[in-house]
């Protein structure tokens, strides 16, 4: 046990940056990554509005542009709240990455079945639509089934 002890110790005085710095440097490259995500997401708004007002027929190519391009900015916060806990809590939550697979598959079933819903097309690109619905639907099953367990074996954790 001791001479794991020191061997960690002496790893940390071998470090080429002190500790701090590396602390000081991964949160200011968070809130600069969080900065960024808040931009881009104000600017996804922005463009989402525009497109909202703009494109015609507004039903149902607008609708679906506008849901798709809304479920991306819930993406986006989801990703800025990430990063945030990060910060906070110093670790990764694997969760939080569920979350975000999870709202994604969501949000390609939405708006590819609408627009399959309104849009006609060939018998084989139907098909191909609906595999992919299909897939999408069994992962985000699949990263559902992931984030209970997950959680499961958090609470478990915490009651021990």
């Amino acid at each position: 046990m001791e001479r794991m002890k020191i061997k960690s110790d002496e790893s940390e005085e071998r470090s080429a940056l002190p500790k701090n710095y590396m602390k000081w440097f991964e949160g200011t490259m968070s809130a600069v990554l969080s900065l960024t995500l808040v931009g881009i997401s104000l600017a996804a708004l922005y463009f989402t509005f525009q497109k909202m007002f703009t494109t015609h027929p507004f039903f149902p190519d607008g609708m679906i542009q506008s849901i798709n391009n809304i479920l991306f900015i819930v993406i986006i916060l989801e990703i800025i709240r990430t990063v945030i806990s990060v910060f906070n809590d110093g670790f990764n939550q694997l969760d939080k990455f569920l979350i975000i697979g999870v709202i994604s598959c969501v949000r390609r079933i939405l708006t590819t079945g609408a627009s399959l819903t309104f849009n006609e097309k060939s018998s084989a690109h139907t098909y191909q639509t609906l595999w992919e619905l299909g897939i999408d639907a069994v992962i985000a099953v699949l990263l559902v089934v992931a984030l209970f367990v997950v959680q499961a074996a958090e609470a478990r954790k915490q009651s021990m």
